[in-house]
């Protein structure tokens, strides 16, 4: 079975794939069970690396989806297909539970703020409140670029790779149509060769004859006189 630069077989690109789903899922598990709690706490950390993780995903599905085309067996193909479509689709809806989330994590950060900035009204600490919710909004927007940036990197990547691949099928078709040319001038080389020969053949038996007609007609009119 063919191998990719940096992996393995499809099966082991698959392997791989299914244990980022079961981290993925289980850090939104967390996230959520962090969520519900009392304290309603947050952690950028955790949700940059279930972004990561679901990115590497979409990467190693572009992977696979490369290394089933290339497999000869058509029921092979058909049943590789599957699976790799079945992982895509886990790790999009991965993916929305966790832009959900994010959402409903900023919702609540905001929510919390614009309390916290009503009760300063009437208490000089909320400052100090205001602060660190200022500092968790930064951490999550950073977070949130983070985030976008590994998407656009892996977006381009895909781009990048489909285009090698088209260009890999082009230079294949070029080189088949090149060595047709080669092979259709081959021959007719040995065909203008072949008339080539045949002219001068003919050329020597013109002037051949033409040289026996002058000595009969010579010899004819010698023996006439």
């Amino acid at each position: 079975m063919a191998g990719i630069e940096g992996g393995g077989t499809l099966s082991e690109v698959y392997q791989s794939a299914r244990k980022l789903l079961l981290r993925a899922r289980d850090g939104i598990e967390r996230l959520e069970r962090f969520e519900n709690s009392v304290s309603g706490a947050d952690s950028p950390e955790l949700s940059f690396a279930v972004k990561k993780d679901i990115s590497q995903i979409h990467s190693l599905c572009a992977d696979m989806e490369r290394l089933w085309r290339s497999i000869p067996a058509k029921s092979q193909r058909d049943l590789w297909k599957r699976k790799v479509e079945q992982v895509t689709e886990e790790a999009d809806s991965l993916r929305d539970s966790l832009d959900k989330y994010s959402m409903r994590n900023q919702k609540r950060m905001l929510e919390a703020k614009e309390r916290a900035e009503l009760l300063g009204r009437a208490n000089g600490e909320s400052a100090h409140v205001l602060r660190i919710f200022d500092e968790e909004a930064q951490a999550m927007q950073s977070v949130r670029n983070s985030s976008r940036m590994l998407q656009e990197s892996f977006e381009t990547g895909t781009a990048i790779l489909s285009k090698y691949a088209e260009q890999r099928d082009r230079l294949k078709r070029a080189q088949r149509k090149a060595l047709d040319v080669l092979n259709t001038v081959g021959l007719s080389n040995s065909v203008l060769r072949l008339i080539e020969r045949r002219n001068r053949v003919d050329t020597w038996i013109k002037y051949v004859g033409m040289v026996l007609t002058i000595i009969v007609v010579y010899f004819f009119w010698k023996w006439t006189r």
